[in-house]
């Protein structure tokens, strides 16, 4: 029997009076490498199975553990039968006094009326329907031949921009960003319909001419980092022309906002944030980024006596650092990340904003909350090997949400007594040491990032987790799984701005089919998004 098959045994127990803290060390990495044996072992066990699937037989059985003894000891063997039965989500009586358009009426007698009877009003029955049919319209116009000769002739309304009006480019771009249906299946539709219309066509309507849309997604990020006193921030990957890429998410309970872009790192993240400018600025915050993050001075001090301090674009930049001698690649990423949040701080962007994230490196700028929910999935993944350290997992997950409840009342409840306490408790939680020694790495992690978990100690307002930021973007990776990548760069940017468009409508209240049509129509009597999220925020109280 090889070595990974046989039963890990178990540590002795060593009284506490003869430890001693070389006793405790051995006993540790003991510990230590045994977890990361079993760990080898279960990885070892799931490759067999994989070779054993691709050979055509059967893995390795998982037999469960019976559930007998705990389901006979429930309600003294009544079982789930005494338990009663949970109301269905959306079984709310709804009301039958809807207020509805009524669209037509029709009266329906009674069979067989007697003779003599007397009317005596309707008992009235609403019934719902739509109406999807082709609807063609031919515009005739008048050509005149006036007595000079010339001729002239009647124009279009400026609604008109091709042989597809305003109702089914709108029904178009809904099915397909609003309800993630395939541009396969949109033709299908259409077509069945009775409406002529080509694959090429259906394309064109999704992804061309659609720049009133993508100047108002710029605006909602402007906008939004405005009025705001905290963003929730995530990424999640994105394929453009098959190649894998990025999708980041800025939002928060006013807006959201998604670009894609081949990279996910702190500079990228940064030229986000900057919008629409394209500068890059040496000052006071950029010298600060680079000295925090321990660029040598060697490098800094060029910097510092440069007499230009604005650079107007990239090229402009990397122009300027190849004159200094500054070549390492580590020197100018630090030294970019620098002079781009110079540049997002030039241009109005709020210093005491708080960015939410779950830990991803790149977004750890400016001052940065972390999520609890994510902190706490580095305990929740352990699995101890015995029933001690099992136990120990569990004490520690009780009181780290014992902890969290504590967080949620001081954020409705702000007190500097409270706010010390807490502090306090926090130290002692995450430097508790227990027998599972991958449990006090975990928390030991998690003690490092404690600025960032009780940033909500000095801003009450801000949200102890990233759900936010998840519940966003799972619409966008829902598309991606259905649409898979896009192909051109117009495609890319559409998904990007109908994705951010879509969201903040919903956020706002606005019904996206309605704003759709106010668009297209060019109406315009749906305010810009942009204006509607400041006046959310002037509207509210406080």
């Amino acid at each position: 029997m090889s070595l990974f098959n046989k039963k890990i045994p178990d540590l002795p127990e060593i009284p506490e009076k003869e430890r001693t803290p070389l006793v405790n060390l051995i006993l540790e990495t003991c510990s230590l490498q045994k977890e990361q044996l079993a760990l080898k072992n279960e990885i070892i066990q799931a490759l067999k199975d994989e070779i054993a699937r691709l050979k055509g037989e059967k893995p390795k059985p998982d037999i469960k553990p019976s559930n007998l003894e705990k389901d006979s000891g429930n309600n003294n063997g009544s079982g789930d039968n005494d338990k009663k039965p949970k109301k269905r989500p959306g079984s709310k009586k709804r009301k039958k006094n809807r207020h509805l358009k009524i669209h037509d009426t029709i009266s329906i007698p009674p069979k067989n009326i007697p003779e003599g009877s007397r009317f005596k009003g309707y008992d009235d029955y609403i019934v719902q329907d739509l109406v999807i049919k082709p609807y063609n319209i031919r515009f005739r116009m008048q050509r005149w031949q006036t007595p000079s000769g010339e001729y002239i002739t009647g124009k279009l309304p400026e609604h008109i921009k091709g042989h597809y009006n305003i109702n089914l480019v709108r029904y178009v771009l809904h099915q397909y960003y609003h309800a993630d249906v395939t541009q396969p299946l949109i033709l299908e539709q259409l077509l069945e319909f009775g409406i002529d219309i080509s694959s090429g066509q259906v394309n064109r309507i999704i992804n061309e001419n659609k720049d009133i849309f993508h100047a108002e997604k710029d605006e909602i990020l402007t906008a939004g980092l405005e009025v705001s006193d905290y963003v929730h921030v995530d990424d999640t990957g994105a394929r453009h022309q098959g190649q894998n890429g990025y999708c980041t998410h800025i939002g928060n309970e006013l807006f959201a906002w998604f670009e894609s872009t081949q990279s996910k790192s702190r500079i990228n993240f940064l030229t986000l944030l900057r919008g629409k400018h394209t500068d890059y600025v040496l000052n006071e915050e950029a010298f600060e980024h680079m000295q925090a993050q321990k660029l040598p001075q060697k490098v800094i001090q060029p910097l510092t006596e440069l007499k230009l301090k604005s650079f107007q674009d990239e090229q402009e930049w990397n122009f300027a650092l190849k004159a200094l001698g500054i070549v390492g690649e580590r020197h100018i990423r630090i030294a970019t990340e620098g002079v781009l949040i110079g540049s997002v701080l030039e241009h109005g962007f709020n210093p005491k904003m708080v960015i939410i994230s779950d830990d991803a490196g790149q977004f750890n700028v400016f001052l940065h909350a972390l999520c609890w929910i994510h902190a706490e999935r580095t305990i929740n993944k352990l699995v101890g090997f015995n029933e001690q350290q099992r136990q120990a997992v569990v004490d520690i997950q009780n009181r780290l949400w014992n902890f969290y409840s504590d967080l949620k009342f001081y954020k409705e409840n702000p007190c500097p007594t409270f706010k010390k306490e807490l502090g306090e408790q926090f130290d002692q939680l995450f430097t508790t040491c227990t027998c599972f020694a991958s449990l006090n790495l975990a928390l030991q992690r998690i003690y490092k990032n404690k600025s960032e978990l009780l940033l909500v100690l000095q801003r009450p307002e801000i949200p102890l987790h990233n759900n936010l930021s998840e519940n966003d973007i799972r619409g966008y990776v829902k598309k991606k799984k259905i649409s898979g990548g896009t192909r051109s760069e117009g495609g890319r940017r559409c998904r990007d701005t109908f994705s951010s468009l879509k969201k903040t409508c919903r956020k706002l209240g606005i019904s996206f089919w309605n704003y759709l049509k106010d668009r297209l129509s060019g109406n315009n009597t749906i305010p810009q998004l942009s204006d509607c999220i400041r006046h959310r925020v002037n509207a509210s109280p406080g």
